[in-house]
């Protein structure tokens, strides 16, 4: 069988590279978007440091999972003020990357409601003007600054939009593990269960290849072993800096297959729910992997490669896993009742992501 893989970004990986953004940005002019604490954590006034002349503007006011109420104001008004700038420099989580992926694309008026409108019509567009994307991520697992991908989430309509389009593809990813250390415990775990997911996302999934997984198999099995010591020891820098490979590995992995079931599930259970995506996503997991199993035994000897060729145990291994990390892995734990679960599981099957999961024709 022929395969094909692609990914066209850029990756500096270590402590210390994001001091190599001038010569990423090679004389550009960039703005700044990054999370609210950056600045009281003293990372806004490195980076001004770090971009000197080159920094026009700063954007911290991001919320978490970007909601169309507060992201129109800013989308106009950047593109009022910054129309000329080259570059969008986002240092932050998965909502700091998603909202400069949503800034970076800009229509013909400048207008919000005209990107909306063309992201509703779930079809490929041509943006009239764009800009370079630099994705410098502090946490270990949205797998962001290597894929074309944004949510955009409209709680008030209980829907979320996904920006993906062949220029949303970061030109460059910095990961420098150093950025990660002051990550709060919550913030640790949600983000490492994201990269989890990612991973074996991108094998109990139609589009997996080889290349895929490679990465996915390596990310997935460092998460496991590495994940609990790093909660034991969250300043210690190896630890982050094996995390941050993990995600990264997880992000090339569904970069080019997408995510699957248990992200598909996630999203009602985030817009319903309020549950954070790290544990929406991953708290399905040995659910969908029990799910999964029999069905292809090409799926079942990779998967079977992360537990050490048991990949009979291997759901109870993955429950026994999240409970230790605190992450209760039924639905009730949550507030959905036995029957509102499985009417969430057949909708996610029959969603655009729980199309990916192998198991969805026969479910």
């Amino acid at each position: 069988m022929s395969h094909r893989y692609h990914n066209p970004v850029a990756i500096r990986f270590g402590a210390d590279t994001v001091e190599q953004l001038p010569e990423v940005l090679a004389g550009r002019r960039a703005v700044l978007v990054t999370f609210p604490e950056a600045d009281s954590l003293g990372l806004v006034e490195r980076l001004r440091g770090i971009l000197g002349s080159a920094l026009l503007a700063v954007e911290d006011r991001i919320e978490p999972n970007p909601d169309v109420s507060y992201l129109a104001g800013m989308y106009e008004r950047f593109w009022r003020e910054h129309a000329d700038c080259e570059t969008v420099v986002a240092v932050g989580g998965g909502s700091a990357i998603d909202t400069a992926k949503v800034l970076m694309v800009g229509t013909a008026s400048g207008r919000f409601d005209e990107l909306i409108a063309l992201l509703a019509r779930g079809t490929a567009f041509v943006p009239p003007r764009m800009k370079a994307l630099i994705a410098v991520p502090t946490t270990a697992g949205t797998g962001s600054e290597v894929t074309p991908w944004a949510t955009i989430w409209d709680r008030a309509e209980h829907k979320k939009h996904s920006l993906h389009l062949k220029e949303t593809w970061p030109e460059s990813a910095i990961v420098d593990p150093q950025l990660m250390l002051t990550l709060p415990d919550a913030v640790t775990v949600q983000s490492g269960l994201d990269a989890l997911s990612h991973a074996l996302e991108s094998i109990w999934n139609v589009n997996a290849n080889p290349v895929s997984d490679t990465f996915a198999v390596a990310a997935a099995r460092e998460v496991l072993a590495t994940l609990p010591a790093l909660m034991r020891n969250p300043r210690d820098l190896a630890l982050r800096s094996r995390m941050a490979l993990a995600a990264l590995k997880a992000g090339l992995a569904f970069s080019n297959t997408k995510t699957a079931l248990a992200h598909s599930i996630s999203y009602e259970m985030t817009l319903r729910f309020g549950l954070p995506h790290g544990i929406a996503c991953s708290f399905t997991l040995p659910m969908v992997l029990a799910r999964a199993v029999g069905i292809d035994p090409g799926r079942d000897a990779v998967l079977a490669s992360i537990f050490d060729g048991d990949l009979t145990g291997a759901p109870a291994k993955l429950t026994a896993f999240l409970r230790k990390l605190g992450v209760e892995t039924e639905f009730g734990a949550y507030g959905v009742s036995e029957n509102d679960s499985r009417a969430m599981v057949l909708h996610a099957l029959d969603g655009v992501r729980g199309k990916n999961f192998i198991g969805a024709a026969i479910a």
